[in-house]
């Protein structure tokens, strides 16, 4: 997927530097991502779940909050108000490209920032939180032994995850004033908390408290043995596919018609781990699988293999075409399943006569009802007149051209 270096004016009219996930295709929503506390729009979980999102025809907006990563201003000036303010500016600013931001996710204080900032980003009907923190003020517990130079100096220097940062006193101060409380009661979007309950940062009874304070609908889900910081790629993975899926429910995302020549659409693969062999599969903005090898061919066995979407094919394909006949004829078909597996065998080829290896399905159907034999006999004739039986058989042609 493209990828789109951009700046924005942010709360204060400094520049701020983000990134535009887009699709492939035509955008058929957009969301704004929040980073976490002292991160950058760049971590792992903000990628995964940024590509997942745009393989589905969102587009994703993910920035770096003022004075951090690559965005101008001080970050000891900074305060939770002002990361509000910055969220503000880039809804603003998308709305300017007409693409008023549908969704809004933030990961730990960027989650709560996101809370925070969605009366003011009208356009937003869906909300989902990482690891967010209902109470804010508890940030401050990362350098409390800072907060007496902060109150006697104004700032000061703090380590937060081996790096220097200064911390001002405006934000200390901003932070034990805030409350989520009324926010979540008027969020007027749905929301979706996710939280990790080993999360040593941000303790799950924050996930408690935000669903607790907020109304329907919501849903809560747990990010199970994932850090704070969603930094496995599995977590960040499932993080990403939950949130995808759970946001379809509350966006309008209108499939594109299908380009001429491909009345079924376009079946997208794309490469998710460059070390392995993981690939995310994206059939238009609905339908996603991943596809793998199994461990012991380098792979991570997290999806089917190429010739298990094969054997998918041909058993999903026999077992519709089965259907359609018996519905037909009006036979007491009451159910159908089909087992398809796949090996290497030796044949002879024709042509030379010499030995060669050829690939077979082996198809095991089962049949429900009170069908006689010859209705089982005729269906099973059926079941090779299904047309991917037909491509596998009688051969295909397969044209391929690079992209630009």
């Amino acid at each position: 997927m493209p990828i789109e270096k951009i700046t924005f004016s942010g709360h204060d009219g400094g520049n701020l530097a983000a990134r535009l996930d887009l699709p492939d295709g035509p955008v058929l929503a957009t969301a704004l991502f929040a980073h976490c506390f002292t991160c950058g729009k760049d971590i792992p979980a903000a990628r995964r779940i940024a590509g997942r999102l745009a393989a589905m025809g969102i587009a994703v907006l993910r920035f770096d909050f003022t004075g951090l990563g690559h965005s101008g201003g001080e970050f000891a000036n900074t305060t939770f108000a002002s990361n509000v303010g910055d969220l503000v500016a880039a809804a603003h600013y998308l709305a300017g490209r007409g693409m008023a931001p549908a969704l809004l996710v933030g990961h730990s204080l960027g989650g709560a920032a996101v809370l925070k900032a969605r009366a003011r980003i009208p356009s937003a009907r869906a909300v989902a939180t990482l690891n967010a923190p209902f109470d804010v003020a508890r940030v401050t517990r990362h350098f409390a032994e800072a907060l007496p130079d902060i109150a006697r100096e104004g700032v000061a220097e703090v380590t937060l995850a081996g790096r220097p940062f200064r911390i001002g006193k405006a934000f200390v101060e901003d932070v034990s004033r805030e409350s989520l409380t009324d926010a979540l009661a008027n969020l007027k979007a749905a929301l979706l908390v996710m939280h990790a309950p080993r999360d040593e940062v941000v303790a799950i009874d924050a996930a408690t408290a935000i669903f607790k304070a907020a109304k329907h609908p919501k849903s809560f889900v747990t990010l199970d043995t994932a850090d704070h910081l969603i930094s496995r790629a599995e977590d960040a993975e499932y993080a990403a596919d939950v949130i995808a899926t759970w946001s379809r429910r509350y966006l309008d995302l209108q499939p594109p018609a299908p380009p001429p020549g491909a009345p079924e659409g376009v079946v997208r693969v794309t490469e998710t781990d460059p070390d392995g062999f993981l690939q995310d599969v994206q059939d238009g903005p609905w339908h996603h699988v991943l596809a793998d090898e199994p461990t012991d061919f380098g792979g991570t066995n997290r999806g089917m293999t190429p010739y298990g979407f094969l054997a998918a094919g041909l058993g999903a394909c026999t077992s519709m075409t089965i259907r359609m006949y018996a519905r037909r004829k009006g036979w007491p078909l009451t159910g159908i399943s089909v087992d398809v597996t796949h090996d290497k065998i030796h044949a002879e080829d024709a042509a030379s006569g010499r030995p060669v290896k050829i690939d077979r399905f082996t198809r095991r159907i089962r049949l429900s009802g009170d069908l006689d034999d010859a209705q089982r006999a005729r269906l099973l004739e059926i079941a090779d007149k299904c047309p991917v039986h037909g491509t596998l058989t009688q051969g295909a042609r397969v044209e391929t051209e690079l992209a630009d």
